[in-house]
């Protein structure tokens, strides 16, 4: 309660100070309480101008026609309640016309919603298709990063700038609701923006069109040391980002769902070593090629590496979507990324990279790292998950893969390297459910030979769509890794005493059954060999769907990492 009011202005300082470094110079206000923290705030931003009416449906088409003939973007502020709903005939001909109107409307926090409160009416949704974003901040608090309330205004403005129209935010503030004074030293998240503060640009940037072409990019960065990242991207992107890096002589981490692998693999071990993961922190410039990263370990280390150091980060994708989640000072260049790095490629052409090869030693400290791995998969007489993934190049003639979730995507990510190939995989929402019908309509498309690899749970979830593999005609092989349960909550912080019972939830069903009723063939291998030979032969001569169970022991995916780590950290 003390600091309530302090975190109330401070919020609304970040976000107006923000909008004025977006292009709005000019703010219209109406009258009210609940709005005081924005009032006070545009105020006293002296790059702002402020406009007063008293009459919100006046005040709406005031911005509108400033909007109109500065084509630059006008701010408003209203109370809360009836003061909202009347701005709405200004917002629907902007909607129609194009003008760019930021609304900011003060409301009241969500425990005074729906409970007889005064001058409390549900403003979320209330301008409905007629604005290009709507944003509900929650109530201000310190326990929400400043630099996610700065993302998120980012990427509004980013879409109001290619769309037109008008962006709602709509702002809960709860009471009391202004200091007279404050501080940046009175908030503890204070301190992470100080390069923000001390700079007159927006926290992210997003380019495209033109913008992107104006972009230094690699003109400046050749005298850097830099690291590229490939996440999910198609397969000609993930090597084109592999040839630059080779390129520049930079490390290059690639997810699985790039396909492709490097010298600098199984980093999601690997970073488990402090040492290492220094060597690998002398960067001073990222770029991200695609988005969704498995590696919860890389994107720390992507985290700590931004907030602690002044490393550059550029995330390049064609999508507009805000793919930062942890809101990390960022540049977001929106294009196609075969152009631009065919765009770099002659850059490089002309330029000479003093930091190439910087990562050598890394590279070299890495070596042991794939024999380490066989060693602990080669003790185990029987076919095991780690083995299975290990040796995915000796599988499928570089047939096309879908990888599932839970611990079969996690483990890809620590121990597979990929021989270039499409890898595709559900890692938006990561749920378990609808894996087999995605890879089943991934083939119709593709008409090309696949391997699905998913564990029992999902395929348990998604038993129907088996129904699917029955029509297929081209090689299908679903590889279903049996470990009798959820064997992901072995790597994950639950309740050690309810850990079986309510989160791995053991069934001991097997799957033979199951693809006979579908009219599938089924194998279910001991060894590795078998395993190996009876994927190989299907992929390469056989008809249709094939069913290959493996079955594991519970917890010997995760006695396995621990093994592994162990000794990755001894060297």
């Amino acid at each position: 309660m003390e600091h309530r009011p302090i975190i109330n202005r401070l919020w609304s300082q970040v976000l107006l100070d923000e909008l004025s470094r977006l292009g709005v110079e000019h703010v219209c206000v109406a009258p009210g309480s609940r709005s005081t923290p924005l009032i006070v705030e545009a105020n006293d931003n002296k790059k702002l101008t402020l406009h007063s009416h008293f009459d919100e449906r006046g005040l709406g088409f005031l911005a509108l026609g400033m909007a109109k003939a500065s084509q630059k973007p006008v701010a408003v502020i209203v109370t809360s309640g009836t003061a909202v709903a009347n701005l709405l005939p200004a917002i629907a001909e902007s909607h129609l016309t194009g003008e760019k109107l930021v609304v900011l409307t003060a409301d009241r926090p969500v425990e005074l919603i729906d409970c007889g409160a005064n001058q409390a009416i549900n403003q979320i949704g209330i301008f409905s298709h007629h604005v290009t974003q709507a944003v509900n901040l929650p109530s201000p608090t310190a326990d929400i990063p400043l630099s996610w309330l700065l993302t998120t205004i980012d990427d509004a403005m980013f879409r109001q700038s290619q769309l037109g129209g008008a962006v709602h935010i709509n702002c809960p503030y709860p009471e009391p609701l202004y200091a007279d004074a404050i501080s940046w030293d009175d908030a503890c998240y204070g301190p992470e923006l100080k390069q923000w503060l001390n700079s007159q640009q927006p926290y992210n940037l997003k380019l495209s069109g033109s913008d992107v072409h104006e972009f230094a990019g690699l003109s400046d960065a050749m005298t850097k040391k830099g690291v590229i990242i490939i996440g999910s991207v198609s397969l000609a992107q993930a090597e084109k980002a592999k040839s630059l890096a080779e390129g520049l002589g930079w490390p290059v981490l690639c997810d699985p769902q790039s396909g492709i692998s490097s010298d600098w693999a199984y980093y999601d071990i690997w970073m488990q070593n402090t040492r290492l993961k220094e060597k690998l922190s002398q960067c001073e410039v990222i770029i991200q090629f695609g988005g969704r990263l498995v590696s919860k370990r890389l994107n720390a280390w992507l985290s700590s590496q931004l907030k602690l150091s002044d490393c550059r980060y550029w995330y390049v994708s064609p999508c507009w979507s805000r793919n930062n989640q942890s809101h990390l000072v960022q540049t977001h260049i929106v294009t196609n990324i075969e152009t631009w790095i065919d765009r770099q490629q002659k850059v490089l052409k002309t330029k000479r990279c003093l930091h190439s090869g910087w990562a050598d030693d890394l590279a070299h400290e890495l070596h042991p790292l794939p024999a380490l791995i066989s060693a602990v998969a080669d003790e185990q007489t029987s076919v095991c998950e780690l083995s299975l993934v290990s040796d995915i190049a000796r599988l499928g003639n570089q047939c096309d893969v879908f990888i599932g979730n839970s611990l079969i995507v996690r483990l890809f990510d620590m121990f597979a390297r990929f021989d270039s190939r499409e890898t595709y995989s559900n890692r938006g929402a990561s749920g378990i459910d609808g894996l087999v019908a995605t890879a089943a309509g991934v083939q119709t498309i593709t008409n090309r030979p696949m391997i699905l690899f998913m564990g029992d749970t999902s395929l348990l979830y998604d038993l129907n769509s088996m129904a699917l593999l029955s029509k297929v005609v081209c090689p299908f092989v679903l590889v279903v890794t049996n470990n009798d349960g959820g064997a992901i909550f072995d790597l994950l912080p639950v309740p050690k005493e309810q850990k079986q019972r309510l989160y791995q939830m053991p069934h001991g069903f097997g799957f033979e059954h199951a693809s006979r009723q579908f009219g599938l063939d089924y194998h279910c291998p001991g060894t590795l060999d078998q395993f190996q030979n009876v994927v190989n032969n299907h992929i390469l001569n056989g008809v249709g769907a094939l069913v290959v169970e493996v079955n594991v022991p519970n917890e010997q995916a995760a006695t396995h990492i621990r093994t592994i780590v162990e000794q990755v950290n001894a060297i």
